[in-house]
């Protein structure tokens, strides 16, 4: 990861932040930076995917997840993710980074992440999440165990997700994925 002080430093200070539940909605305010942007004078579109990354670390230590992974030795991996742009956000610009978990299946922690300035959505992503241990995925009834919670009946993953996530999965790094067109 490219932003490693940034993550630090949010992982420290998130541990100051007011604690939240794993279901509540995480806020981050921020601002763009100079190593944020790109020529065109706003936030690189490859870059708000690192800049996604602190929002769900300051929600997993908000939430005491973090401890609870570090503990375990569970790591937190993306397995895929999609992103939506509507307005740009410019260099020195302030806004609000908001991540909520939407909810899992059999494999996956759904999460959905948004930029928003003034009240505005300017970017949408989602993103499916996985722990990994050293013998491989975690399940998500041993995720929810460790740390306590279930899954509230209004957390559903819609049905589109879930397709998009089998649709565009490639195979097994157990399984051939040959290259060819």
């Amino acid at each position: 990861m490219h932003l490693l002080l940034r993550t630090l430093y949010w992982l420290i200070t998130s541990r100051r932040r007011s604690p939240l539940s794993i279901w509540d909605t995480a806020t981050v305010p921020m601002r763009a930076r100079l190593t944020d942007i790109d020529i065109a004078r706003h936030i690189n579109n490859g870059m708000y995917f690192s800049l996604f990354d602190l929002g769900r670390f300051d929600l997993m230590v908000r939430a005491g997840v973090w401890d609870v992974m570090r503990k375990r030795g569970w790591s937190p991996v993306v397995q895929a993710e999609t992103i939506t742009f509507r307005k740009s956000v410019v260099l020195g610009q302030r806004f609000t980074q908001e991540t909520r978990i939407l909810g899992m299946d059999e494999k996956c922690i759904y999460v959905e992440q948004r930029v928003v300035v003034d009240g505005e959505v300017y970017v949408r992503a989602y993103i499916a999440t996985r722990l990994l241990s050293r013998s491989g995925p975690v399940p998500n009834e041993e995720i929810l165990a460790a740390i306590g919670a279930h899954v509230p009946a209004d957390r559903q993953v819609p049905a589109w997700l879930h397709e998009w996530r089998e649709r565009t999965a490639l195979p097994s790094s157990r399984k051939p994925a040959p290259h060819a067109w």
